[in-house]
């Protein structure tokens, strides 16, 4: 892993850009994409760039089951608002969360994946180490599934909705194995709430309890991370 910590979420979008103008650069053809506050500022740098990416297919990491495209809090909407209205993309791809069949989704979202190997993902990580919405005890092996939210990842949800009763209890995610399969990965952890996973991440043991251990075995690795997030690592 290869740690360059900023000052604050602004700067660690534009060093998490300039890595993504690189990766164009060398001609990638595929984004894997993530949603959540972190990597809005990624987004802004993209959305206020020169760069077309028109050319690029985009397969996001996870939607929320039961939300349609339409509903302000689905993650199809975010990407919406905050990348794909303002730069067109070749083709954009979020799970289903109202497929009447789940497991035929995921194995649909699967063939997305196999048909467009995703050159450079990134990711953000929730304060108990979860990546995606693969939650601690999620296995190492498995790929696009149905995961049942845990209650800390409820909670940190809530802000978004009315009432934590609006908080959907489970999600669409694309597996660890899935996310392995990427050539390169960039995360970015912003603020002191997720100091102690970043540090478990980075100088911690590789356990399925801490689901971005994992990334200590895949072989590029690029970790954003500000002041305050960094601020319990020892190294």
């Amino acid at each position: 892993m290869k740690v360059i910590q900023v000052k604050h979420a602004q700067e660690g979008g534009k060093q998490a850009f300039a890595q993504l103008k690189e990766a164009m650069d060398k001609g990638i053809t595929t984004l894997g994409l993530a949603t959540g506050s972190t990597p809005v500022t990624l987004y802004q740098e993209m959305v206020t760039s020169a760069l077309d990416f028109s050319h690029l297919t985009s397969v996001n990491l996870d939607e929320y089951v039961g939300l349609s495209g339409e509903n302000p809090q689905s993650y199809r909407y975010f990407m919406n608002e905050h990348l794909f209205n303002k730069k067109p993309f070749k083709e954009t791809f979020v799970p289903n969360g109202q497929a009447k069949d789940l497991d035929e989704e995921c194995a649909r979202y699967n063939d997305i994946i196999a048909q467009h190997p995703i050159d450079l993902q990134v990711l953000g990580i929730g304060r108990n180490g979860h990546i995606g919405f693969n939650e601690p005890g999620t296995s190492f092996d498995v790929q696009t599934h149905v995961v049942a939210l845990t209650d800390s990842t409820i909670e940190a949800n809530k802000r978004y909705f009315d009432s934590i009763e609006e908080v959907p209890t489970h999600a669409l995610s694309m597996g660890i194995a899935s996310i392995l399969k990427s050539k390169q990965i960039i995360l970015m952890a912003f603020g002191k709430e997720k100091a102690a996973a970043v540090a478990k991440m980075i100088e911690g043991p590789v356990t399925e309890q801490l689901p971005a251990s994992v990334l200590q075995t895949h072989p590029n690795v690029i970790v954003i991370v500000d002041e305050q997030a960094a601020s319990e690592l020892t190294k």
